[in-house]
């Protein structure tokens, strides 16, 4: 670790890092959610059994809001009043983004059903249905999210899911965020609840009388929300680990340092606990960005400064790796939200990259452009689950039934293999039931 500059950056040779730091870039915030799970834990079995008096015990407590029961819910005339409080230009900024993204998730609805004949007489094949009920968490703690409610809201109204509810952390006032309300309305959810934290994970788990319970949770959070996510899991499906972000910055020699420095504080800035990390093969360029890097932070405004410190001198840093192919290895090792390639031929890499929640390839696609304008989904996998989950989609709010279709012809075909596999594993009402059928089916012509 170097000081060095206004700012504090963590820097490591990849050849000699320590088995400590690498656990730690590895791990990022993961040890924040850990530690917040006794908390969470607490909260969720209050929301269970005291439902909505403890969820407004809560957003007195966390978001400063004096809430009664009846006023979890956001109204029509909250709607209303939202949209004139926004400027003609932002929203007709806001409808060209959902635009954008709509296109984008349309364009992965698969086939409702598929079928095949696997074998003469045997008709197989799927069923595509969206999940009846979901909630989806828009988190408010460090900002307002409009970009998040709509990540999330469109791949939902697109796969069809009946039931769509949001929650969402009141500022003090007790109202939500205009812009992310509006948002909601544009594509085309009304369903909103001003409750935040784990407790708006447990009441979606479990329902309380005014939130209703649903089938899945989706959306990132702090790391109690992420703490409650995992500690549902099995009474709902919480969806992908989304938890606090981080970046990482690929970059070889021929990357502009301007254009890594400025990608690489993108993701810092939105909290201490995210993760902000650049890989070069430039000691050179390292060097440059981390220059840069201290100078533009300095010019953010707080908080938004203090956080990137935060990151820079905890989960974040520059690392330089003797090759493109090293660096390569360890980006799939990290396995990142966001991914932003700045190399000479990003396509190149593109093959090469395994884990990843986004990949941005190319000078111009800024991290930003992704966040907001593409079209492609920002909410994604944290903390290294990139190597097993994938960005957020329509395929999140859709579930498959496998169906057959099985003729006399059929049952003659598949009939026996499935009589000596249930003999073979010991299962005599399967092998029965397998041999009646086949014995019936011989008896056609």
């Amino acid at each position: 670790m170097t000081e060095g500059f206004a700012v504090e950056i963590n820097r490591y040779d990849l050849t000699k890092l320590s088995p400590e730091d690498r656990l730690r870039l590895l791990r990022r915030a993961q040890t924040n959610v850990e530690a917040a799970q006794e908390d969470a834990r607490r909260i969720i079995e209050d929301v269970r059994h005291r439902g909505d008096d403890a969820l407004v015990e809560y957003a007195q407590q966390f978001d400063g809001a004096r809430l009664s029961p009846t006023a979890l819910a956001v109204t029509e005339d909250e709607f209303t009043r939202a949209e004139e409080e926004l400027s003609p230009i932002l929203l007709e900024t806001m409808r060209q983004a959902v635009t954008n993204v709509r296109r984008h998730h349309q364009a992965q609805l698969p086939q409702p059903t598929w079928m095949i004949e696997p074998t003469p007489g045997v008709i197989t094949g799927e069923r595509i249905t969206p999940i009846e009920s979901v909630g989806l968490y828009v988190p408010r703690g460090k900002g307002s999210f409009p970009s998040v409610m709509m990540m999330l809201s469109v791949p939902a109204v697109l796969a069809g899911v009946q039931t769509i509810v949001i929650c969402t952390p009141p500022g003090p006032d007790g109202t939500v965020d205009s812009a992310s309300l509006v948002m909601a309305k544009l594509c085309g959810v009304s369903t909103v609840l001003k409750v935040g934290g784990a407790q708006a994970v447990a009441a979606l788990a479990y329902g309380t009388k005014t939130v209703p319970r649903v089938s899945k949770i989706i959306g990132p959070g702090n790391p109690y929300v992420a703490a409650a996510k995992q500690l549902v899991y099995g009474v709902v499906d919480p969806g992908l680990p989304a938890g606090p972000s981080e970046s990482l910055v690929l970059c070889d020699d021929r990357a502009n340092p301007a254009v890594a420095a400025r990608e690489l504080i993108v993701e810092a800035e939105h909290g201490p606990d995210s993760a902000a990390v650049l890989v070069t093969t430039s000691q050179t360029l390292a060097d440059e960005v981390a220059t840069l890097v201290g100078e533009l932070v300095q010019r953010l405004p707080s908080p938004r400064r203090e956080f990137c410190e935060k990151v820079f001198s905890g989960y974040g840093g520059i690392v330089v790796a003797p090759d493109l192919s090293d660096a390569i290895d360890f980006v799939n090792e990290y396995a990142p939200e966001h991914l932003r390639v700045l190399v000479e031929d990003p396509f190149s890499v593109l093959n090469r990259i395994r884990n990843a929640g986004e990949v941005l390839l190319g000078e111009y696609a800024s991290i930003p452009y992704g966040n907001f304008a593409l079209g492609v989904n920002a909410i994604l996998p944290t903390g290294g689950n990139a190597r097993s989950y994938s960005c957020v989609s329509v395929y999140d709010f859709l579930k498959r039934s496998s169906f057959s279709y099985v003729s006399p012809a059929g049952a003659r075909a598949v009939g026996p293999i499935a009589v000596a596999l249930a003999d073979y594993e010991g299962f005599p009402a399967h092998s029965e039931a397998a041999r009646f059928v086949l014995d019936r089916a011989t008896e056609e012509p």
